[in-house]
């Protein structure tokens, strides 16, 4: 089943998990979500400290878990590809952590979708052992530790 608009707006938590309609995208809807999380990172993180922003972080990350089970279960699938918020949260981690500047979070966003996308081990084995909503959100934060290690890598090699 794909997702529709009239389910987006049928609860609060298919709006979220389905990345505020990002997930309705026909194309790639991961890319999509994680861009409008990119987007909307200087709007949620701007006006709070870094604990703060953890701290939303953590809850959003929970808020992620019943959302995208909750919707999971309505589309018949427990990891659709619709649901994004998986990717939003992850990246709005990654982007904590980059360096200041387009180009830094240009290569930031490219190298979480890399991993999100080919899912290296230890990600495809979170994607396989952990289902329903916690499923969801941990592997894509997984794929976050490997975008922020070779974040580091990178900006040991090249400065930042």
């Amino acid at each position: 089943m794909r997702p529709t608009a009239r389910l987006l707006m049928s609860h609060p938590a298919h709006f979220i998990s389905l990345g505020f309609g990002a997930g309705l995208s026909p194309w790639a809807p991961g890319t999509v979500g994680t861009l409008l999380g990119w987007a909307l990172y200087p709007l949620i993180r701007t006006p709070v400290s870094e604990f703060v922003f953890l701290a939303l972080l953590a809850s959003f990350f929970l808020a992620g878990v019943l959302a995208a089970e909750r919707t999971g279960r309505a589309l018949g699938v427990a990891d659709h590809g619709g649901i994004v918020w998986d990717e939003m949260v992850a990246i709005w981690l990654v982007l904590l952590f980059t360096p200041s500047g387009l180009l830094w979070q240009a290569v930031a966003v490219a190298l979480f979708r890399f991993f999100d996308i080919v899912k290296p081990p230890p990600v495809r084995w979170a994607d396989r052992s952990f289902k329903g909503g916690f499923g969801v959100m941990f592997d894509d934060i997984v794929a976050a530790g490997y975008t922020l290690l070779v974040l580091a890598i990178l900006v040991v090699v090249f400065g930042a």
